[in-house]
């Protein structure tokens, strides 16, 4: 007894003396200084997996005339998406919306209005929870890059990134975790196989399909310029997808521990498993394939990391390494379709094999936490997952396609062939990434 009053006294006096709150005050204010010190590190992350993370990854795949160009649209792009998800995103994603909640969310926090000091998400500062989620509309649409890289105008990206998410990103969001149909689905996305990876894959091939293949391709030789930012990029992807995953728990407990294990266990499978598929196939494991093998394995087990066990993120981080390798190698060569940076075969088709498999290894019979509210079997979730799957697939396709071909009549979408030729870097930066 006399221990508890010492203690009382120390905490609260000694606080008051120091000029600081007693920890008393913080919990009845709701605030968990553990949550809010674990999700403010996690948005660190995960804004550093796009810069400088997803920026060395794609500039060291592409020639190093254009090395420059895809740094600054990955820079550009994280700018644009800050600005517009405080007008508008946020609010839309995430903000209740009246009769239209399946579909969109409202704009009771345009401009991030009645977000102040005192406003709380669950036990953290709602500014925390507002700035994470920003992370995830900033990567989202600088995925897409990698798949158009070394042939768009930069003001035509630009107008693309930003109508593509207000009128892509911002509703997927809102059907998965702002409390929209697919949520009541019982659709499982914990950090964002569908919302992200899926919706960015499925834009990147479109956008492909749309501008046409590089100059050259696939006759000329396109090797990548510098594997060496490529690793040093897909190493701090790795690093950052941490709080990229664990971060979705917002919370650090018991959730975020296994998040954080799975997510390493599936990203070694499938980096293993891509490199011995390139091995049996071609001969040779390369460093290029291992690291296309490791982001892989990241996104699969992105809307699985909240619900399944190790057994099943080793299940899916095999089946990703395969999967994608064998997409983004044998299908993008069936069918000859220019996807820079294999965004659609790593992404979407990482994102795909993910979301179906979450609807299987999130059982408890394999070691999960369980289904997804309202599905009572493996059957019943693997439908809701095959949903998701492909609504988002056809919204995110469709509209893709629309928003492109609009700007192409009104602005152009691509550079012209001299430009091309003499590099992004030079013919619209005036700048050049190497001085020889």
């Amino acid at each position: 007894m006399r221990n508890s009053i010492r203690k009382f006294l120390i905490l609260n006096v000694g606080g008051l003396l120091l000029g600081t709150v007693p920890l008393t005050t913080r919990a009845a204010e709701g605030i968990d200084s553990g949550d809010t010190a674990w999700m403010l590190t996690a948005t660190a992350l995960v804004l550093f997996m796009t810069v400088p993370g997803l920026a060395l990854f794609y500039a060291g795949m592409v020639r190093s005339k254009n090395v420059l160009s895809v740094m600054m649209q990955c820079f550009a792009i994280s700018s644009l998406m800050t600005v517009l998800w405080i007008a508008y995103g946020y609010s839309l994603a995430f903000e209740p919306g009246g009769g239209m909640n399946a579909m969109i969310g409202g704009l009771g926090k345009a401009f991030l209005a009645g977000v102040d000091l005192d406003a709380m998400s669950g036990t953290i500062p709602e500014t925390v929870f507002v700035t994470f989620q920003m992370t995830f509309a900033i990567i989202t649409p600088a995925l897409i890059v990698g798949a158009f890289a070394e042939r768009m105008k930069f003001s035509a990206m630009l107008w693309f990134m930003g109508l593509w998410f207000t009128l892509v990103y911002l509703p997927v969001c809102h059907w998965v975790w702002g409390g929209g149909w697919l949520g009541s689905w019982g659709v499982l996305d914990f950090a964002g196989g569908t919302v992200v990876h899926i919706n960015a894959g499925v834009a990147g091939l479109v956008a492909a399909l749309v501008l046409g293949k590089r100059k050259g391709f696939p006759i000329t030789a396109m090797p990548p310029h510098n594997l060496t930012l490529t690793v040093i990029g897909a190493a701090m992807l790795w690093v950052g997808w941490f709080g990229f995953n664990a971060g979705s728990e917002l919370a650090a407990d018991g959730t975020a521990g296994m998040a954080m294990l799975v997510t390493q266990i599936a990203t070694g499978a499938a980096a293993l498993a891509w490199m011995f598929s390139e091995w049996i196939s071609h001969g040779k494991p390369s460093v290029l394939g291992i690291a296309s093998g490791v982001v892989a394995g990241l996104v699969a087990i992105t809307p699985a990391c909240g619900s399944v066990g190790p057994m099943g993120a080793l299940a899916i981080g095999f089946a990703s390494g395969v999967g994608c390798f064998f997409t983004a190698t044998r299908m993008k060569r069936a069918f000859g379709y220019d996807d820079s940076l294999d965004v659609f075969g790593v992404h979407a088709a990482g994102g795909i094999i993910g979301a179906m498999l979450t609807g299987v290894f999130s059982a408890t019979v394999f070691g999960g936490t369980g289904l997804g509210e309202g599905n009572e079997g493996i059957g019943a979730q693997l439908v809701a997952q095959f949903v998701g799957v492909v609504a988002t697939a056809i919204y995110t396709g469709i509209l893709s396609y629309g928003i492109l071909k609009i700007l192409d009549n009104l602005i152009g979408l691509r550079v012209s062939e001299e430009q091309e030729v003499e590099g992004l870097d030079t013919a619209l930066h005036d700048e050049r990434g190497y001085i020889l």
